[in-house]
């Protein structure tokens, strides 16, 4: 049975001392110390998670272990987790940012003011291209991946608790949702028709799928007859490589009605599609995207971007991306009376609490039509109907 002790350091910090086992060489007692801050009911639960784990054989010695080697570990067993873009993400944020700034200090050592100070480092001068800070946007993902490895550390007993969740994160403005007027939506879609982006921006703005759902599409995912659309995978671009990744919820895989004007462009898009596939001795594909290459391969995500970019540019609107589309339609919807709840299916969002929140604010008008359906429910009680 492992055994343990606790004995007071100081104000607000508390000594363990347990016993590890026996070392095969000399047959002697091997002890073990480590230091919890907090009141002594916290000591005594970090002890008896170090005894469970001492009695299960999976206490782990961190005592030589930095925060850059914690970190790498962290991401071997990720990549078995998360989605290969995410991965992908963590790696970049982890190897360019976490590992140069912290990486040497001792991962059982890693304390709030560390992070801190890193953080405002990164605020004042953290671009690698030497011009300057990070916004506080970046570095709260900074934050978030280190709160995550940190958060796994401690789970697996390597620490006896998550200094990131002590450190203040930068405060992150609301970003501007970026939303098309009806008349630079008219010259936009005037400048992409002769192109081979028409109905990609088309099918974008009247359906509000993101440019992965676009590009992901399948003519199996679409009734022309019903008038419908399901999102059943999406197209994601990772290091050059493209796969399809099915939605991660269950409110990411939906199915929307189209418009009968949107119906007809898809129909002759559709006709357009079999006669290049003709004219290139090429059958029908059960599995055809709706959008793809002259071949049928996969449109990479990335030239869409800068095919859209040269089309805005172009029909000389303000420059926007290509998710503007989706705000653009999603505050369509809420603009015309479209129930939240409607909206956020069609969007894919988890609750209709997040399409409000994202999107309320760029709707005036629902203030105003908010505060005039008061106003006649109190003159309704006033007069006594």
């Amino acid at each position: 049975m492992a055994k343990g002790h606790i004995r007071p350091r100081g104000r607000g910090a508390w000594e363990l001392k347990y016993d590890v086992g026996t070392d095969p060489a000399t047959g002697r007692r091997v002890t073990k110390y480590r230091t919890v801050r907090g009141a002594k009911r916290d000591a005594q639960r970090e002890l008896r998670n170090i005894l469970t784990a001492i009695e299960d054989g999976t206490l782990t010695d961190p005592g030589k272990l930095t925060v850059g080697g914690w970190l790498q570990q962290w991401l071997d067993e990720a990549q078995h987790t998360v989605a290969p873009k995410t991965l992908q993400r963590y790696r970049e944020i982890v190897e360019l940012h976490l590992t140069p700034a912290l990486g040497l200090i001792p991962l059982g050592k890693l304390q709030p003011a560390h992070i801190q100070a890193y953080y405002s480092q990164a605020l004042a001068s953290g671009r690698r291209d030497g011009l300057g800070g990070l916004s506080p946007q970046t570095v709260v993902h900074h934050n978030r991946v280190l709160h995550r490895a940190m958060r796994r550390a401690r789970a697996l007993r390597l620490v006896p608790g998550n200094p990131v969740e002590d450190v203040s994160k930068p405060k992150v403005d609301r970003p501007e949702i970026e939303v098309m007027e009806p008349t630079e939506a008219v010259k936009l879609l005037a400048t992409a028709r002769s192109t081979r982006m028409y109905t990609i921006i088309l099918v974008a703005l009247g359906t509000g799928l993101r440019r992965g759902e676009v590009l992901g599409l399948r003519w199996s995912d679409v009734s022309l007859e019903r008038r419908t659309l399901t999102v059943a995978q999406s197209l994601e671009q990772v290091k050059g490589q493209l796969r399809f990744k099915v939605p991660k919820t269950r409110r990411s895989r939906r199915t929307i009605i189209l418009s009968p004007s949107l119906v007809e462009e898809l129909q002759a898009h559709h006709v357009r599609q079999a006669a290049e596939r003709l004219a290139l001795g090429m059958g029908r594909d059960p599995a055809a995207l709706v959008f793809s290459r002259i071949d049928g391969d996969p449109v990479q995500p990335d030239s869409v971007t800068k095919m859209f970019a040269r089309i805005v540019a172009r029909a000389g609107v303000r420059p926007i991306s290509f998710h503007a589309l989706r705000h653009t339609h999603a505050t369509d919807l809420l603009r015309a009376g479209v129930h939240p709840k409607i909206a956020s299916e069609r969007l894919g969002h988890a609750s209709i609490a997040i399409t409000m929140d994202t999107y309320s604010h760029a709707i005036p008008g629902l203030q105003e039509d908010a505060a005039q359906r008061i106003d006649a429910a109190l003159r309704n009680a006033i007069l006594g109907r």
